[in-house]
């Protein structure tokens, strides 16, 4: 009922920028090019998690975009899925469109999840509403998109506020798996020739994310082995043998990521 309450009141009652405040308008045109104009970036934290995919951000988390997401997160802003969703899709086309000329087949994006905790003290999950907004956009564009949020938090975790790097991976290690009812329609979307995209609003130390990528292969695995990089059976790439239609020695494909915004620091990838 919250949620309804709020989409409610975001088309009928006036509204300021969530970037700068402007009045009425949910995000004034200035805020919105910082957030959705620029190329998306190849990001990196440091230190950088193991088995952290390779990630793309639309943005950097600080200005505008900082404010857009934390309204949207934390003030239930809801009309700014949409220009946060903009800024997601071109994230993703820029992950999906790295590797192995795969830029135009059908794109799968994963939510990060939420706890649960965070979702019912917010009234919504954010990242998989911004998601949703993404997939949409994907597909006006032409693109065949969807989201498959099979991601779930297997125990709980403490608040990651005030945690640094090394925190936020102890905090996070062995927290995500892939619900049971998941594991099919993904390992069918991936052998379909699907590119998975993990998902997130937002990349700070990529804890989390480094945790979805080995829920996620896993998942794809059979087992829950805390390092392996994400990869799932079933693309063409050098078959070595193996049972007709099960997994192939070589049959893999790594993750991507994509990100709304990321810490400015990331963006320096050219580190010594």
């Amino acid at each position: 009922m919250r949620g309804w309450w709020r989409e409610i009141a975001g088309l009928v009652l006036p509204g300021s920028c969530g970037g700068c405040g402007s009045p009425r308008t949910a995000l004034c045109p200035p805020c919105e090019a910082e957030l959705t104009g620029g190329a998306p970036h190849r990001v990196r934290p440091a230190p950088e998690p193991p088995g952290l995919p390779v990630v793309f951000a639309a943005a950097a988390y600080e200005g505008a975009t900082r404010a857009v997401l934390l309204a949207h997160k934390e003030r239930g802003a809801l009309p700014l899925a949409g220009p946060l969703g903009v800024a997601l899709a071109g994230a993703v086309t820029a992950a999906a469109g790295g590797r192995g000329g795969l830029g135009g087949g059908p794109l799968l994006l994963v939510p990060v999840p939420s706890s649960r905790r965070s979702v019912r003290a917010r009234g919504h999950d954010p990242t998989r509403r911004i998601a949703l907004a993404a997939a949409g956009r994907l597909r006006r564009t032409g693109r065949v998109a969807r989201v498959l949020p099979v991601l779930r938090q297997r125990r709980e975790v403490a608040d990651q506020a005030g945690l640094g790097a090394r925190g936020r991976r102890a905090n996070l290690a062995g927290a995500l798996e892939v619900a049971a009812h998941g594991v099919r329609p993904l390992g069918e979307a991936v052998r379909a020739g699907a590119r998975v995209v993990l998902v997130d609003d937002l990349m700070t130390t990529g804890a989390s994310l480094a945790e979805a990528a080995r829920a996620l292969a896993a998942a794809g695995h059979g087992h829950r082995s805390v390092h392996r990089p994400f990869m799932f059976p079933g693309l063409p790439d050098r078959p070595k043998g193996g049972a007709a239609g099960g997994p192939v020695e070589g049959q893999f494909e790594q993750a991507a990521a994509a990100v709304v915004a990321s810490s400015p620091s990331s963006f320096e990838i050219n580190r010594n």
